[in-house]
């Protein structure tokens, strides 16, 4: 037909030429060839400082903040300095996550990262709350060292359905928020130690900035894992981490400047878990708490046991 359309004829392709839409061709598949080669890494001093730097005053401060802070400026019935500390950790720390998931030399599964990074949202969000309130109730006389049933101030609750709502609030604290906290933490930080292996040893050092951040990091990681009560899935963590290490070297694969950085961390997080027991393993208050196999005291339970009580003496003066 004359008003037909005429079909668009493409003139024949010269040898080794693409065809058309070989651009897009070649970016939607030819990418898959790009994922198994290995691209130059170099140590990411910035997120690492930032991760660090946050953690330290976002996480462990929060609690040092609602203490120091006058009760005038952040009333019991509002949130405290320290709960404003905890929102900007929430929103902070999942970004910081997923930068250094961008800048993974390799491609890293992101629907796992994704879905890791909002439970992760909600654990923290869920912990927010209820360690707000254990925290505040120390200004009543709440004893971190005590369960919840044997400290003075919950005992005598009339009625005692009362206390159950309080061991519900510790167990939101404890164990479901830090469940949902640390898992993906940790997941994607594993997620993420995967992609830190090369076939070049020149990358397997690290700088002296990584060497100098290590300390505050393996610091940190000593305090999560030790108040958040989670050594088993940080010690699980570790020996994945062991496993691909030793199974990439059989492939001729070493660890680069960021692998190095977070395994060495946790090596010496190791380290200092052990002397921490150590020092405490006689401590009889403490064991009462910590009845199990694993006995790992939290810090704060062994500042409100030894140390609280220093502190008032010091205000009195």
């Amino acid at each position: 037909m004359q008003g037909s359309a005429r079909r668009r004829q493409f003139p024949p392709a010269a040898p080794g030429s693409q065809p058309p839409g070989g651009s897009f061709y070649q970016g939607r598949h030819g990418s898959a060839k790009n994922e198994d080669t290995f691209k130059t890494s170099q140590f990411h001093f910035d997120l690492w400082f930032y991760f660090t730097l946050q953690n330290w005053v976002l996480d462990f401060g929060r609690p040092i903040a609602m203490i120091i802070l006058p009760l005038e400026w952040f009333p019991l019935n509002k949130p405290s300095a320290g709960d404003y500390f905890h929102m900007a950790y929430n929103v902070i720390t999942p970004f910081l996550l997923l930068k250094l998931i961008e800048r993974s030399p390799k491609t890293l599964p992101r629907s796992v990262v994704y879905v890791s990074i909002i439970v992760f949202v909600m654990g923290a969000s869920i912990h927010l709350v209820g360690d707000s309130v254990n925290h505040r109730l120390i200004f009543s006389g709440y004893q971190h060292h005590l369960s919840v049933r044997e400290n003075p101030i919950i005992k005598n609750l009339k009625p005692e359905t009362l206390i159950d709502s309080f061991e519900l609030l510790y167990y939101y604290d404890e164990y479901l928020g830090h469940s949902m906290w640390y898992i993906p933490f940790f997941l994607i930080l594993f997620i993420y130690f995967t992609g830190c292996f090369t076939p070049i040893k020149e990358e397997s050092r690290m700088p002296l900035a990584a060497l100098v951040l290590m300390g505050p990091s393996s610091l940190y990681y000593w305090y999560l894992v030790t108040e958040g009560q989670i050594f088993i899935l940080y010690i699980f963590t570790f020996f994945a981490m062991m496993a691909l290490v030793m199974h990439q070297k059989r492939k001729g694969l070493v660890l680069d400047s960021n692998g190095l950085f977070l395994f060495y961390s946790f090596i010496i997080t190791l380290v200092l878990i052990g002397a921490w027991v150590v020092w405490l393993w006689n401590d009889k208050i403490l064991r009462k708490k910590y009845p199990g196999v694993i006995y790992i005291p939290e810090p704060w339970a062994f500042y409100t046991l030894h140390l609280s009580n220093l502190h008032s003496a010091k205000e009195g003066f």
